[in-house]
């Protein structure tokens, strides 16, 4: 990625933060954290990545309310950042808080038993 694609991925994360948390009322959308935001080169393309707590059921209805509100939060990002044109958005889950902590389980079931005695 470029270094103006970086700032734009920055800029479009602060405003999903906020477009998500304050802007949608759609009821299925529960608690989300928009983790980090990857945008192509060409500022053509978008991929966000959030975090959700609860259920799998949960995620999916949210994932489902999110991509119903794509139109309305690409607007809004739209006036928010001025570009040509605002990157077209895709929602994914963010695996990565789940791989570290599974890792770090891993990590404390195989450490050091003499740390357990003292």
């Amino acid at each position: 990625m470029t270094m103006r694609s970086n700032r734009v991925g920055e800029q479009m994360k602060k405003e999903l933060s906020d477009i998500i948390s304050r802007k949608l009322k759609d009821p299925r959308i529960g608690f989300v954290t928009v983790t980090d935001v990857e945008v192509t080169g060409d500022l053509q393309q978008a991929t966000v990545y959030i975090s959700v707590l609860g259920d799998d059921a949960a995620k999916e209805q949210t994932l489902l309310g999110l991509s119903k509100s794509k139109g309305f939060i690409r607007s809004e990002i739209g006036q928010r950042i001025r570009l040509r044109k605002t990157p077209e958005l895709s929602f994914e889950f963010d695996t990565s808080v789940a791989y570290g902590t599974r890792i770090d389980n891993l990590l404390r079931e195989i450490k050091d038993p003499k740390e357990d005695e003292q």
